[in-house]
């Protein structure tokens, strides 16, 4: 994964997760600090105490993008970073990866599930 994006979700910020196949487009949000990343895998794990809007939404689409950006890191232009992450979305309930955001967030219902595809700078 790119380094910058690395650094960039080391800041706390907001990340947005909108599913735009969905008329209207699902829109939440979330922490950064909240995601967990599996390098080796391309995968991102997001817990869920909500989100109801996208789950609903991946009956038809589970294409997602999620912004992330932090005025903290160096863009292409200056201060300031920020990355759309392309990927398809899964709500999870069981399994490790599920089990161990449980334990760090015991108030979530599910955890979102990203296999991502690619990951893209815009600042």
């Amino acid at each position: 994964m790119d380094k910058k994006f690395l650094e960039v979700l080391k800041h706390e910020g907001p990340a947005t997760i909108v599913t735009f196949n969905a008329t209207p487009a699902g829109v939440v949000n979330t922490w950064m600090s909240y995601i967990t990343l599996d390098e080796e895998n391309d995968l991102m794990y997001i817990p869920a105490a909500g989100m109801h809007s996208i789950e609903d939404d991946f009956t038809t689409d589970d294409h997602i993008v999620i912004t992330v950006g932090s005025k903290d890191v160096i863009g292409t232009v200056g201060p300031g970073a920020g990355f759309y992450v392309y990927g398809l979305g899964t709500f999870i309930t069981t399994g490790p990866a599920y089990e161990k955001m449980k334990k760090s967030f015991p108030w979530i219902r599910k955890c979102l599930r990203v296999d991502i595809d690619h990951i893209e700078q815009k600042i």
